[in-house]
């Protein structure tokens, strides 16, 4: 169904059944207003950008009632659960079912930002794990690093690729919304061309560095 298609549809459900076209999510939600957006979503990714890169230096010595590894635990599931949600949203659109694939990105955004919390929380209060560091003194011997062996260069290999497309993916999936959710659909497609195959990497990868660094936590 080609976006003329799609368009022509909206406009007759607008005239006609403007109620049955909103529930049916097919008129955009938001107006189209680039300057605002843009100031929006910049100002908003370097803000959390931001924090990340100074509260992930920050260490509370708090006293939980819970290992605070827990927070990298559920960082897992969620990463797990935005991967299923994004491979679901891409068949989606690729039916044509244009509502699931707008419903199935939303709670993958959503998901994404309880990522970003649980992260925080994990940097905030965890102590800092080194692949390799078997007894936990933040110092990787020469014994340690010959036990680990090869998969520690892989580990650093992909937490290499992981941390700086983590940092820069939040403009790019904020963008790629707000072209949905204004209804410019070739823009929209065009930006998540990019954005998909990128946040899926991030979400595969972060379920990898869990994986492997979880047996020194």
């Amino acid at each position: 169904m080609s976006h003329t298609v799609i368009n022509k549809m909206i406009e007759d459900r607008e005239i006609r059944h403007p109620e049955r076209a909103q529930n049916y999510g097919l008129i955009p939600p938001l107006s189209k207003n680039d300057k605002r957006a843009k100031i929006f979503i910049w100002i908003v990714s370097i803000v959390v950008f931001a924090a990340v890169a100074l509260l992930s230096k920050v260490k509370w010595n708090v006293s939980l009632s819970f290992n605070p590894h827990l927070f990298a635990s559920a960082n897992s599931v969620i990463n797990s659960t935005v991967v299923v949600l994004l491979l679901a949203a891409l068949v989606a659109v690729k039916k044509n079912f244009y509502l699931l694939h707008k419903r199935l990105m939303i709670a993958a955004i959503i998901l994404s930002l309880l990522f970003l919390m649980s992260y925080l929380c994990h940097h905030l209060f965890a102590a800092e794990t080194k692949y390799g560091d078997i007894n936990h003194d933040g110092i990787v011997s020469a014994d340690e690093k010959k036990l680990a062996g090869s998969l520690r260069i892989v580990y650093y290999l992909i937490l290499s690729t992981h941390i700086p497309l983590a940092g820069i993916i939040l403009p790019f999936i904020l963008f790629t919304a707000y072209r949905s959710l204004t209804g410019d659909y070739e823009r929209h497609k065009k930006l998540a061309r990019i954005t998909w195959p990128v946040w899926l990497y991030v979400a595969i990868t972060g379920v990898m560095v869990y994986l492997m660094i979880s047996p020194y936590y």
